[in-house]
């Protein structure tokens, strides 16, 4: 049952499934599409929310297609894969001299993409100095480029995606209230594969075609039993995962007849499928171990911070005149200046090496977290920054250090 009426055809929006390459027939789907076309008429702002791997990407081609800026350019940036230090530079651009390595001018997408639509993923990955510049331009249309006083003006449309819970993020610090606010005008929220149960057999048929059409392959057919696994799994990693999965079985599986024994064999144990999503406040039910696994972290980078904090003290009191004073006039030791300081030396290292092992068991504990949070993910890095209560920039670094 749908509680909103339909003013495309069925015939309308097959044309938009198949030209943007989506497929399924839910209701939530169909709405989405809908309401992306509405809205692509005008100049609001848009934010196309769900959770990793469900599509997003596609609603902001719709949106430009069917607005007035079809014939305008069309750019795709992800925020959480350009480096923080060079984020403004490519949005923005940036003038000769304005840093080290800036030989040349640059212009940035918002003058690049003037006219047109600029479609901003993963959006809540910003660092906060860069919000306050996109509140700026989505506001005025006015921005500065990089080391120079010259406002510029731009009309460009901005459509913007995120995974995160953005409220938990504006709650943490993380991300700017008012730009939130000035984003939102319209919310697209792209359901989970899980809540589209009735197209997951629809989606495998296609991809499962596809692959063995590419690598030579006999098709595949699914038993009932194996069907009916499909709908009832819980598709963490939603239509990538399930796209994942065909690719697998297309490769690997001699007898093409899949049962639900031979597809439970490609599917995560059933504690990695149960209803763990921390990303998505809609979904609540379901045992969620990230909270357990953040406090942890914490845990473990708080006593991280303690142990430097002792090792500065016990530093400086190597350096300190009265701790030698102290030393020297203890009975228990020798009366020679220079021998006490050797004792004192002595003393304080063996005070200095059981810290530095034990900062290197919190760097073991920490690396290990990390490993976990990895694992639990599926290897999805953004999803194990947020399990850690960490950005996914301070994960990567993290991941470079400790060769994960």
């Amino acid at each position: 049952m749908t509680f909103w009426q339909s003013y495309m055809t069925q015939q309308e929006l097959l044309a938009i499934k198949q030209r943007f390459g989506i497929m399924g027939n839910s209701s939530l789907l169909n709405r989405n599409i809908e309401v992306a076309v509405q809205v692509a008429r005008t100049d609001l702002s848009v934010l196309i929310t769900g959770e990793s791997g469900v599509g997003k990407e596609h609603f902001p081609k719709i949106i430009h297609a069917f607005s007035a800026r079809k014939h305008g350019p069309y750019f795709a940036v992800n925020c959480g894969a350009i480096p923080e230090g060079t984020i403004d530079s490519e949005l923005f651009g940036h003038e000769k001299g304005a840093f080290t390595d800036a030989k040349s001018e640059h212009k940035g997408y918002f003058e690049i993409a003037d006219g047109g639509t600029l479609f901003l993923d993963e959006v809540g990955e910003l660092p906060l100095q860069t919000q306050v510049r996109l509140l700026r331009v989505l506001e005025t249309g006015e921005y500065l480029r990089m080391g120079s006083a010259q406002v510029r003006k731009t009309n460009v449309r901005v459509v913007a995606a995120t995974n995160l819970n953005m409220r938990q993020a504006i709650d943490d610090g993380r991300f700017r209230e008012d730009l939130y606010y000035r984003l939102n005008t319209v919310e697209i929220h792209v359901p989970a594969l899980r809540e589209r149960r009735e197209d997951i057999p629809i989606l495998f048929r296609k991809f499962s075609v596809d692959f063995c059409n590419r690598y030579q392959m006999p098709p595949l057919s699914l038993s009932e039993d194996a069907t009916r696994l499909l709908q009832e799994s819980y598709w963490r990693g939603n239509i990538r995962q399930l796209k994942n999965l065909a690719e697998q079985i297309a490769v690997i599986e001699m007898d093409h007849q899949i049962s639900a024994d031979t597809l439970r064999r490609y599917l995560p144990p059933e504690e990695n499928r149960q209803e763990i999503v921390f990303r998505n406040p809609r979904e609540t039910t379901g045992k969620d171990y990230s909270h357990e696994i953040g406090i942890l972290y914490n845990m473990v980078m708080q006593n991280k911070k303690d142990l430097e904090e002792i090792k500065e003290l016990l530093a400086e009191q190597q350096k300190t005149p009265i701790r030698n004073l102290e030393i020297s006039t203890s009975r228990n030791l020798d009366e020679t200046p220079s021998r006490n300081l050797d004792i004192a030396k002595s003393r304080d290292m063996e005070e200095i090496l059981p810290i530095e092992e034990a900062s290197l068991r919190v760097d073991d504990s920490e690396k290990e977290l990390i490993r976990k949070a990895l694992e639990a993910s599926g290897g999805n890095r953004k999803e194990a920054a947020a399990r850690l209560g960490r950005s996914e920039r301070t994960l990567y670094r993290k991941i470079k250090e400790y060769g994960l």
